[in-house]
């Protein structure tokens, strides 16, 4: 049986990741990953310790500029913008994710503040959104 987590997605980490072009419309490119993002809410997958996990909720932590970007409005799907910044927010999220966070980003200072919060980069992420096409009943692994 997988575990169930709560993906926290610090945003910016991920889009960061891949040189798209993103830095010309920040908010586009995290609406973008918004879109994705949802296709992942009841995905059963392989973990980043190689065990399974089931995806119950996505939140996904937004700041500075990509705070424009358009909610897709999709249930299981949580938008938060965050007041500051993102890594604090993301800490918020991850301490208050039931019933345990799966935090993706590559921040070394981000990590080391999340304790004991399983963790993921933004690689193991993408090969996932690349790889998703279902929900549980589709064998996804990394």
């Amino acid at each position: 049986m997988a575990d169930e987590v709560v993906l926290v997605v610090d945003a910016a980490n991920v889009v960061g990741s891949r040189p798209d072009g993103w830095w010309r419309d920040r908010a586009g490119a995290a609406t973008a990953l918004l879109g994705r993002l949802a296709g992942l809410v009841g995905v059963c997958a392989t973990g980043p310790g190689g065990d399974p996990v089931r995806v119950l909720r996505v939140e996904v932590v937004l700041e500075g500029q990509a705070r424009g970007a358009s909610d897709p409005g999709v249930p299981g799907l949580v938008v938060h913008l965050a007041r500051r910044d993102g890594d604090t927010e993301v800490v918020a999220r991850a301490a208050a994710a039931v019933p345990a966070a799966l935090v993706v980003s590559a921040d070394r200072g981000l990590r080391a503040r999340l304790g004991d919060a399983m963790v993921a980069g933004p690689g193991w992420l993408l090969a996932l959104l690349d790889r998703t096409g279902g929900g549980c009943g589709a064998d996804v692994t990394s």
